[in-house]
């Protein structure tokens, strides 16, 4: 579980290596935020070798959305199994406006490469791209 103020590393290739979260999207008093929640963030630490960070699409105290895809707390799964992480860890995202939003996807990642496996519930939760760009799923 993540509050305001988490570490989160980025495990993706967008320029980011750490997220701060600000904000656990979902409520207005919502407090932790869990794998597979969006959390609003800022940029603590960046690659200075990155493309995205060349051409100035991530910079460092940029405030970014991002989506949890683990974390060291447990997931329980609907078979009773129960999974859990070494660390904690988000890729970037682009919020889309509800007008032009695709059934498809809920948000779509900034990267095209994801360093980490993800779970098979980010296809039902309605996150098909990234899942599509994960090296393994779970």
């Amino acid at each position: 579980m993540l509050q305001n103020e988490s570490i989160l590393q980025v495990a993706d290739n967008s320029g980011a290596k750490e997220v701060l979260v600000i904000r656990c999207l979902g409520g207005s008093n919502r407090r932790y935020s869990r794998v597979g929640d969006l959390v609003i963030g800022t940029v603590k630490k960046v690659d200075p070798s990155s493309e995205n960070v060349k051409k100035g699409v991530i910079k460092k105290s940029q405030i970014v959305t991002a989506l949890v895809v683990t974390t060291c707390r447990y997931f329980h799964r609907q078979n009773n199994t129960w999974i859990k992480f070494s660390k904690n860890c988000a890729i970037l995202v682009n919020k889309q406006p509800k007008k032009k939003k695709s059934k498809r996807d809920k948000a779509l990642p900034v990267a095209t490469r994801i360093f980490v496996p993800l779970l098979a519930e980010f296809d039902q939760w309605g996150y098909k791209k990234a899942l599509s760009l994960a090296p393994e799923v779970l």
